[in-house]
Parts: C-alpha cells; sequence; structure tokens
C-alpha cells in the first residue's frame, strides 16, 4: 500500500488525525496547515504581502499558491470552491 492509498482509505476526522500525528512532526504539520490557510487567504482576495506580513511567510511560497489556484483544473481550486458554496472557512 502506498501513501496515497494509505491517505484515501482513512474516512474518519480522528482517524485521519492520528495519523498526521503519527506520521508528521509539529513542524511539518505546521508547515502543512500554514499551507492550507495561506491558499485558503488567496482565495478570499487577500493580497500576497498581506498575507506574507501576517503570516510571516516570503512571496515565494505564497505565490506558488496562487499559481496554483489560476489554473481552474486544480484540486485545490475544486475543493477550495466546494468550500465557499458549503460555507466551510475551518481548517
Amino acid at each position: 500500500m502506498d501513501l496515497i492509498e494509505v491517505f484515501a482509505n482513512v474516512h474518519e476526522r480522528d482517524e485521519m488525525e492520528m495519523l498526521f500525528d503519527e506520521l508528521f512532526t509539529s513542524a511539518e504539520k505546521n508547515r502543512l496547515f500554514l499551507r492550507w490557510k495561506l491558499l485558503k487567504m488567496l482565495r478570499t482576495g487577500v493580497t500576497q504581502r498581506k498575507i506574507a506580513s501576517d503570516l510571516g511567510i516570503s512571496l515565494c511560497k505564497i505565490t506558488r499558491g496562487a499559481s496554483i489556484l489560476k489554473r481552474k483544473n486544480s484540486i485545490l481550486y475544486r475543493i477550495l470552491n466546494e468550500g465557499d458554496r458549503n460555507g466551510d472557512s475551518e481548517n
């Protein structure tokens, strides 16, 4: 079983949290959650400079996220749009 299959087979939030805790260090989880937060901020129209200032990260990291969200066939674009429609604003 590869890692993608492992993630695809976890359907409960509690189990996914446990998997993250077991698989990733705190620093790795923080980087993932920071990336998610910057993507959501971009999606809501926050400027890249404001995101860089608020989150203390480089414009380069933010630009990568922005380029992903510009692609309408991006999985992240679809997921964030679905979240918008569902009123989902949590991590």
